[in-house]
């Protein structure tokens, strides 16, 4: 069990980058609480950047879920305050 209120940045095998809370792992695979699928972004180079700093403008990051299911998870990365403040308040992107 994760600490239930620690934000993360975890990025799988083909699902791609989540931002989430974890509520359970099993493996390689995790559930999720409030999630959010970050699509694209700027302001950062890889996950360790988002995890520390967040993302920039133009990014896309997809609305909040509250819980879902991810497998083949590769990285959890916890996420700084500064990065959870920016990625918990970033628009939600809708095509």
């Amino acid at each position: 069990m994760e600490n239930n209120e620690q934000y993360y940045i975890i990025r799988t095998d083909r699902a791609g980058v989540f931002f989430a809370q974890i509520a359970e792992r099993r493996g390689d695979e995790a559930d999720l609480r409030n999630a959010r699928r970050i699509h694209y972004w700027s302001g950062a180079t890889e996950c360790l950047g988002i995890a520390t700093n967040g993302v920039g403008h133009g990014s896309r990051i997809t609305v909040s879920v509250t819980e879902m299911t991810v497998l083949g998870v590769i990285e959890i990365h916890p996420a700084t305050e500064k990065a959870t403040e920016c990625l918990k308040n970033f628009a939600s992107w809708i095509a």
